[in-house]
């Protein structure tokens, strides 16, 4: 380790070597993470009207499990990068893996409402630093070089996670009961904490001031009360008082914090300069935009097919599954074209793809055979998976290491943020079309079409393939326990 390396950071090996690399370690820390916090992102839907009967309560009620979730995940997000930096990636992500998998214990235990939500909140606390901490060991640990053909098998638990969701959910509560939505979580969680207390390697930036306090009010606070807004926006009416003033309270609160960190460049809570890198700013442009409609057909899709083509919940969860096969075929296929075409024409390809395919949805009417829909469903997995696969994979190539906790921050924060608007977007012309339920899903089909047709343009004009050279030069090793320390 070079001297002007050894001054800004401060790493710890593992206690001994194996054939589990502190590489492999790293990815696979990264695969639970974002495999346990996309699952819970939406399974809890499947059990909404359970719980609604089971508590006697309203599904408005209810919903609420949900919203304390995402808020929670806003508060810690945008906090996660400077508490990796400072208490150490591993430390931070094991305490996350803990607060998280107790919560999952806590919300199976739930008696009543009120108990459930604060458990979510909990919940919500870990899963806020849980994957921003394990997305950055994971670029720290790999090299520019690497990215492509690691994200080929990385990118799988974050685009199946969803689809395969309501699948679980459903047969989990229809056989057992709501309860193992949360205790599904337990074993994955257990054993995650133990493999990674042996395996992952300690990385902590030299402390330069204390935690910024005002700063993480402000933006936690802030991006709460801007995804309360945009959740509760198609419930309550995007006019109503209480969306309104949490809209404006949100909006000061994160333009307040904006200005703050921008004048704290040596230690500030998140670093907003980030977003001044050109790729950086790209990646994470076509990403939400990505995020926003494909995340938000799936959302869409489960509704479309039982109200107006009559499938059960099951039925439809196994339906919505296939673009899991769409997701690998692609990442198994086409990934294999980053080193030659690179991300800027791929991701653009693949985003004017998935807008071709969420407009084929508009023929699909009651009488419609299945398999033309799976065969869509397919074709939407495989359009975003070649979109999503470039932009991660050089969304940090440009970013200094000692800048990944924040910059990991800065994604997941986004992307977050886009999935709560996609949803809500396209709820929201659910609920405002008039006439027949086919229309009205079918408006909302045109809706998340035009967003990805959107994130087409953004990046066949934001990402410049020059900025991601280092991704595009194959390396044949990816995982080696002699290239994991300096």
């Amino acid at each position: 380790m070079t001297a002007t390396r050894a001054e800004s950071l401060v790493t710890q090996a593992p206690p001994f070597r194996s054939w589990v690399t502190p590489k492999r370690a790293a990815a696979l820390a990264y695969v639970t993470s974002m495999f346990m916090g996309a699952m819970d992102n939406h399974i809890v839907n499947v059990a909404l009207p359970t719980l609604s009967k089971d508590f006697h309560s309203s599904i408005a009620s209810v919903q609420w499990t949900v919203v304390a979730y995402v808020l929670s995940l806003a508060v810690w997000i945008p906090a996660s990068g400077w508490i990796g930096d400072r208490i150490g990636t591993k430390r931070t992500f094991l305490l996350a893996l803990v607060i998280f998998t107790l919560a999952s214990a806590a919300c199976g235990q739930a008696r009543n409402l009120p108990e459930l939500i604060v458990a979510r909140a909990f919940q919500g606390m870990g899963g806020g630093m849980l994957t921003p901490s394990a997305m950055a060991m994971l670029w720290r640990a790999y090299p520019p070089a690497e990215r492509a053909r690691l994200g080929r098998i990385l990118i799988l638990p974050i685009l199946i996670a969803p689809a395969a969701a309501p699948v679980l959910g459903g047969l989990l509560i229809q056989d057992l009961s709501w309860r193992w939505v949360f205790y599904v979580n337990l074993p994955f969680g257990i054993i995650a904490i133990i493999f990674s207390s042996l395996f992952l390697v300690e990385h902590r930036e030299v402390a330069k001031g204390r935690f910024d306090l005002w700063g993480f009010f402000l933006s936690g606070g802030g991006l709460a009360a801007i995804l309360y807004a945009i959740s509760q926006g198609s419930v309550e009416g995007w006019t109503s008082f209480g969306v309104l003033l949490a809209a404006g309270i949100g909006l000061v609160a994160f333009s307040l914090f904006i200005r703050m960190e921008l004048g704290r460049p040596d230690d500030p809570l998140l670093k907003i300069q980030l977003m001044g890198n050109r790729l950086f700013r790209a990646a994470n442009t076509g990403i939400a935009l990505s995020t926003a409609s494909f995340l938000g057909i799936l959302f869409l899709t489960p509704g479309f097919l039982q109200e107006a083509l009559h499938q059960s919940p099951l039925q439809s969860g196994l339906i919505t599954f296939v673009e899991a096969f769409g997701v690998v075929l692609s990442t198994q296929s086409l990934g294999r074209l980053y080193y030659r075409i690179g991300p800027r024409r791929m991701s653009a390809a693949g985003l004017f793809g998935l807008s071709l395919v969420i407009i084929s949805m508009l023929f699909v009417h009651a009488g419609t055979n299945l398999w033309v829909v799976r065969g869509l469903l397919f074709a939407a997995g495989f359009a975003n998976s070649t979109a999503f696969l470039p932009l991660q994979t050089s969304m940090f190539t440009t970013i200094a290491p000692s800048d990944t906790g924040h910059a990991s921050a800065i994604f997941n924060a986004q992307r977050q943020s886009a999935l709560a608007i996609g949803v809500a977007i396209l709820s929201t012309v659910v609920a405002g079309s008039h006439g027949p339920i086919v229309s009205a899903f079918h408006h909302a089909y045109i809706a998340a079409a035009l967003i990805a047709l959107c994130g087409g343009v953004a990046c066949l004009t934001l990402v410049h393939d020059s900025d991601a050279s280092a991704t595009m030069v194959r390396s044949r090793k990816i995982a080696s326990s002699d290239d994991t320390e300096e």
